[in-house]
């Protein structure tokens, strides 16, 4: 039986990012990358060999899960400039890449939806020096605050496609791309049913308990440089 690939979009462009900064904001490339490193899960673990050549599983479907890019008008607090987010970088970035995405074979695009409520906020950096007595709150400048989206359907839909692809025993293996302890319920359902469950968190180190809930954990994807320290 074939193997599933689920894919936690927000999460993997994170890791995407942290891994190939240069190309933060291609969605040709943060595609292809995807699919590369998506597709390599097929190959067993070890990288063994048989007289036929590398032990190769079947794909069944790679699932994709995001959300529309933010495409309000808003008011900066710091600067009253009015921001037309649907012209980001950011938004350009996340049409481009879902536009790839589309065009592959083998691969559906799960989209849910953000938050009405999306609002201003001090980034968590910031907030960290102005805790500090670094900095003051009328030294804050344009970039010093983001918009605070919240995405709602992704990690229903997650649960609900393991759940469906493993009741249906549509495949006997899922890999999750993914780096937060949400997708647990559905892991205890496939793992239940005998499911072989896959944890790829992109080199991101998960909490021990974690391991409990599933079969094996395995990264495809190239190692993050180091973060350099900054100098004191």
């Amino acid at each position: 039986m074939p193997t599933a690939i689920l894919v936690d979009g927000g999460y993997f462009i994170k890791r995407f990012r942290r891994i190939e900064p240069d190309n933060a904001y291609d969605g040709q490339r943060a595609a292809e990358c995807l699919h590369r490193w998506a597709v390599m899960h097929l190959n067993d673990g070890n990288g063994k060999r048989s007289r036929q050549g590398i032990h190769r599983r079947e794909l069944y479907r790679i699932f994709f899960y995001d959300c529309p890019p933010l495409a309000k008008k808003m008011h900066n607090p710091i600067t009253k400039k009015a921001i037309d987010f649907s012209q980001t970088t950011e938004a350009r970035f996340r049409e481009e890449l879902h536009s790839v995405l589309l065009s592959k074979r083998k691969l559906a695009l799960r989209l849910g939806h953000l938050s009405d409520d999306a609002q201003w906020t001090i980034k968590p950096q910031v907030i960290r020096q102005l805790l500090k007595g670094k900095m003051a709150l009328d030294d804050l400048q344009e970039s010093d605050v983001q918009v605070d989206t919240r995405q709602k359907g992704v990690d229903m839909r997650i649960g609900v496609d393991v759940t469906s692809l493993t009741l249906k025993k549509q495949v006997d293996q899922v890999v999750l791309i993914a780096g937060d302890a949400d997708f647990v319920p559905a892991a205890k359902i496939a793992r239940r049913e005998g499911i072989d469950f896959v944890l790829d968190p992109m080199w991101q180190k998960i909490p021990p308990g974690l391991h409990e809930h599933i079969d094996g954990l395995r990264t495809t994807c190239p190692r993050p440089k180091p973060v350099e320290k900054a100098k004191q």
